[in-house]
Formats: structure tokens, sequence, C-alpha cells
């Protein structure tokens, strides 16, 4: 079972996405994870994208580390409906909505954000069969919308190739943790 593991939530349980469609990331890669990005200074009054969300527990344990607003976007049915039960169970602990979820495709969502619609962190834990062409669409429609130090975080499997990153992002760093392997990227 996920659980968020600190901030304002900590410690509360998550529902988790029924079936084997999606892939959660475990506790021990959320908490390296998000020990990195605590290093870095980046979640602290943040604006947070979650792309391919599954359950949303990325975005939501940033919502409860103190990040100024969460957007999960997830276009599975029965992931959605999870992503908005943890989001209204995060929502309730913080006193307001910092988290909203929008089923959508991601794609057809980053075609739709607004014009200066800026993120500082972003996380993508697409499914494992979407091929590196089509990552890469999504990365070169993700860039006009980062904020100047914003943090890309991609997770994929460790048998994965790094992502081909658009001209206007660069990877800073990499770690493997057994079958997952997480690429950090900046605007370049």
């Amino acid at each position: 079972m996920s659980r968020i593991i600190a901030g304002v939530g900590g410690g509360n349980p998550l529902t988790s996405v029924p079936g084997t469609a999606t892939r959660p990331t475990t506790d021990r890669v959320k908490e390296a994870l998000f020990s990195r990005l605590e290093s870095l200074a980046v979640i602290a009054d943040s604006r947070v994208l979650d792309l391919y969300a599954g359950s949303g527990a990325l975005g939501i344990e940033s919502a409860s580390r103190g990040a100024r607003s969460v957007d999960l976007v997830e276009f599975d049915a029965k992931a959605s409906d999870v992503c908005q039960r943890n989001a209204d169970l995060v929502n309730q602990l913080l006193g307001g909505k910092k988290v909203s979820v929008h089923r959508s495709k991601v794609e057809s969502y980053l075609e739709r954000a607004r014009e200066g619609g800026l993120w500082d962190l972003v996380f993508l834990d697409p499914p494992y069969p979407l091929d590196e062409p089509a990552l890469s669409e999504v990365l070169a429609k993700l860039a006009p919308h980062l904020d100047e130090g914003a943090v890309v975080v991609v997770e994929r499997s460790s048998r994965s190739p790094e992502p081909a990153w658009p001209g206007t992002m660069e990877c800073f760093a990499d770690k493997k943790y057994g079958e997952t392997k997480l690429w950090f990227a900046e605007p370049a």
C-alpha cells in the first residue's frame, strides 16, 4: 500500500489503482526522489505537474510537502478516479484545494495548457509500453511550459534508454533503483 511519506499528510495511506495497468512508484524510490528534490529546493511553493499520474502519489507527496499547486493528468478512467480520491484526501488535510485532477491525454493537456502557465517541477512516469519517440514528443510539448530553474523527473524501466531531450532541456543527473531509473533534467 502506498502512503504519503512526509509533510502535512505524512503517514496517510493512498488509494491504489486496481489492476496491473499502472506501476506505482515504490516508497523506497519515492523517499530517495523527494530527498533529492528537497536538496535541490524545488518543492516548497512550487507549481507541480504530474503527467501519467496513475494514483497521483508523486503530485500528492509534493502537495503534502508544501507545493503551491499540483496538476495531476491521467487519462485512464479508473486511475483518474483514484487520483481524485487521493487529491480529495490531501486537499482536506491541507484545508484548501491545492491539487487538481485533469482527465486527459498528456499530449492534449499540454497542447491546451495556457500560455504563461509555467511549472517548477514536473513528473513523467509514463507506461513502459510508451515508446521513445512518443516520450520525446511529450518532452518537446512540455518544454515551453517550464519556468526558469524547473526540474523535470522522468521515471522509466532501468532497461530503457535515456530520453531524447529536446534542445531546450538537458539532463543533469540520473539514478537507478533496481528496476526503476530516474532522469533529472532542467531547461537549457
